[in-house]
């Protein structure tokens, strides 16, 4: 957005002192954060909630792609025999690998995957898990990447419903704004069709309490989340 306004790309502090890693503690879970060079604040705090319901399902055997920091691993570990979270950053893994570390966390393995990638051959192998996160980041920055977000997003779940046992949970998520509620469930939907997976809504949510949504600008909904079971 800075490029388009003509604007320079920088990070600078305007007052004060802003040390290289910051500790943060979320629930039950300290995470060690990069202020400076990491995505959005370096935690994606406005998916908090979500991780908290999402507790309330995880169970057996977790797989948590585009994990970042490790935000869904980390607070789903505890309820889980095993932990896989895969991100397309070799920094986000080590990240993940030294938070997990940090908090005692000896159920969890990060590597380093193309997600896309990683889900068809996990598909071929034959692998199962009982609960499933897809948090990617926004597919769709403008509305010229739309029906490729959508196509995205109805592959990425296709896999994953794939690779989930029956009566297991998949968490599903959205942040683009410009693929609106309606549209990502859609081809969610798709996906469960195409997959021959039927599931039910278990929760439909969205971002955090504190990112509000105002009523009248469309703009502050972006944060979509499914809780879904796969039934057969």
């Amino acid at each position: 957005m800075r490029l388009l306004e003509g604007l320079e790309q920088k990070v600078e502090v305007v007052h004060g002192a802003v040390p290289e890693t910051i500790s943060v503690r979320e629930a039950a879970v300290t995470y060690d954060v990069d202020p400076w060079r990491g995505q959005k604040t370096g935690l994606f705090l406005d998916q908090r909630e979500n991780r908290e319901a999402a507790a309330r399902y995880a169970h057996g055997v977790l797989l948590d792609c585009f994990s970042y920091n490790g935000g869904f691993a980390l607070a789903l570990a505890p309820r889980c025999q095993s932990v896989e979270a895969l991100d397309v950053s070799a920094d986000a893994v080590a990240r993940i690998t030294a938070n997990a570390a940090a908090n005692g966390v000896t159920n969890l393995t990060a590597r380093e995957a193309n997600v896309f990638d990683e889900l068809r051959h996990l598909e071929r192998e034959g692998a199962r898990y009982d609960t499933i996160v897809l948090d990617p980041p926004a597919f769709a920055k403008n509305k010229a990447a739309v029906q490729n977000a959508l196509a995205g997003y109805k592959e990425i779940n296709l896999r994953a419903l794939r690779l989930l046992a029956p009566g297991g949970y998949l968490i599903t998520c959205s942040c683009s704004y410009n693929v609106d509620e309606g549209m990502f469930a859609q081809a969610v939907f798709e996906a469960s069709a195409d997959a021959h997976v039927p599931v039910t809504v278990v929760e439909k949510r969205m971002q955090g309490r504190d990112h509000p949504v105002l009523l009248g600008v469309p703009e502050t909904y972006y944060l979509k989340c499914l809780i879904l079971r796969k039934l057969l």
